[in-house]
């Protein structure tokens, strides 16, 4: 299985399995705000991607021959290293320094992965520090492990949800603000969730 990791430029994972899929991926694809601290942490790159704005012109001209420079302002680099992430053909993607050090990039960075789910099949999730974060819609499992923290944003007012499985269920919950779902807690191995309009993000502590 080809697994590729997209880091962000946000806080440095510092879990020890994050770092271990660092080492243990097919590739290492770098928003370019990320870059010059991935290879001082001792990591190389396959790509680094973005309109380079956040790297000076010696790291540029070193590292000049896995540089793709996107200029476009009408998206942002994390959206420009997964479109290029997608041209690998993997078999899925991890996103990690995508949370911390400034909170409107990390609810910009989450709110992505609704986007992603509709441009391809594969897994794409967010991997932080605390947990792990996907989107899903329709009937879904998820797979997980009895006392595990689950929290649930809709991102429709209209969703409604079925679940099985969780400690609160969801049934008669009327999503118009994104803390209800939230705060929830397995009672069963795997989580059913029976969605009806929209996506929703769901978030597992470890």
């Amino acid at each position: 299985m080809k697994t590729f990791v997209i880091l962000a430029d946000g806080e440095f994972p510092k879990r020890q399995q994050l770092l271990e899929i660092l080492v243990s991926s097919s590739g290492i694809v770098c928003c370019d705000g990320a870059a010059a601290a991935l290879v001082e942490k001792g990591y190389t790159p396959i790509a680094i991607v973005g309109d380079m704005d956040s790297l000076d012109k010696n790291f540029q001209e070193k590292y000049r021959e896995i540089i793709y420079h996107n200029p476009d302002q009408e998206t942002n680099d994390l959206t420009k290293a997964f479109k290029y992430t997608l041209s690998l053909s993997p078999d899925q993607i991890f996103i990690l320094g995508a949370t911390g050090l400034r909170e409107d990039h990390t609810i910009g960075n989450v709110s992505l992965l609704a986007l992603y789910s509709d441009i391809t099949d594969i897994p794409v999730r967010i991997l932080t520090d605390y947990g792990i974060f996907s989107c899903v819609d329709g009937d879904t499992v998820i797979k997980t492990s009895i006392g595990t923290q689950i929290s649930i944003f809709a991102l429709d007012k209209e969703t409604r949800i079925v679940s099985e499985g969780l400690k609160y269920p969801l049934k008669d919950v009327i999503f118009d603000s994104w803390w209800k779902g939230t705060l929830n807690e397995a009672t069963l191995d795997s989580v059913k969730l029976k969605i009806d309009k929209g996506k929703v993000i769901v978030f597992q502590a470890y």
